[in-house]
């Protein structure tokens, strides 16, 4: 399978235009196209201001075109993007639609575009089916993903939109489109507390599972570390892809384990995430 990972944690570090360069000489396919910066939202305080992006400005998708071009001058191709969250915001809410449109002209297909956590299926579907039109028009997918919320007494992760088998198909049933696909958080999935695992929920996901999130956790934080690192089991997971015949890529989202790295050494970070990602697709064709 083809590899790829977000731009984000590099971005921060060299910008986009870099990130994208340097994924390339790491090794990678493709990129993930973060669009974050679109706005500032403070986490505290769930106030959402405007960010400075340029994906926001009158050339915003001219911006989103020149990523493309650079990342097809460097071998490598935008396989789909991360909208900005929370989307109980509603300043980010009327931000997907500009994220959608942005992912269509980087070359992506898929736009992951979280729930609200604390909605139910058909209270996020409503969401999901306001913007599947524009989707549609845009030939960009729109892909739900599991989350979580976190209990301080309990020390643990607590339920959350699609955080279970049984949520993420209701959620993925109460639109019932090829429009809206699924798309795992590898890590979400492995969190204490959730009662669930990876494996499982590829198993129920099957041929609706149509792009990943692939970090490692110790079972119990949200660690975004790279893989192999920590305690999730790659080999199931592998094994369990290729028993549902995911077509999909590997998209590495090991955003914390990139901020150990300095800016002058990022593409050495980015170098061992690509070998961590081939590591698991070995795992794939073994089976």
């Amino acid at each position: 399978m083809k590899i790829s990972t977000e731009i984000d944690s590099s971005a921060i570090k060299v910008g986009k235009e870099k990130a994208i360069e340097l994924i390339a000489k790491a090794g990678f396919d493709a990129w993930d196209f973060s669009m974050f910066d679109m706005c500032k939202y403070n986490w505290e305080t769930r106030v959402a201001n405007v960010g400075d992006s340029p994906l926001n400005g009158a050339n915003g998708l001219a911006y989103a075109r020149k990523l493309k071009q650079i990342g097809l001058d460097n071998g490598i191709v935008c396989n789909q993007s991360h909208a900005p969250f929370p989307t109980s915001n509603q300043l980010i809410r009327s931000m997907c639609k500009r994220a959608i449109e942005c992912t269509a002209e980087a070359g992506g297909n898929i736009c992951i575009i979280h729930p609200d956590n604390d909605k139910t299926a058909e209270e996020n579907a409503e969401f999901y089916m306001e913007l599947l039109p524009f989707a549609k028009d845009c030939g960009v997918k729109i892909a739900t993903e599991n989350m979580w919320n976190w209990s301080g007494e309990k020390d643990q992760a607590t339920f959350a939109a699609c955080a279970t088998p049984e949520s993420f198909l209701a959620h993925l049933n109460a639109v019932n489109s090829d429009y809206l696909v699924a798309c795992l958080d590898i890590g979400h999935a492995e969190m204490r507390g959730l009662n669930t695992n990876a494996v499982q929920m590829i198993k129920a996901l099957g041929g609706k599972l149509q792009a990943l999130h692939i970090h490692d956790n110790d079972k119990w934080h949200d660690s975004h570390q790279i893989p192999f690192s920590m305690q999730i089991d790659f080999e199931a997971i592998a094994k369990a892809l290729k028993e549902i015949g995911y077509g999909g890529y590997l998209m590495l989202e090991a955003s914390y384990y990139l901020k150990a790295y300095s800016n002058e050494d990022i593409l050495q970070g980015l170098k061992q995430l690509a070998l961590s990602a081939r590591r698991i697709d070995e795992l794939c064709k073994k089976g």
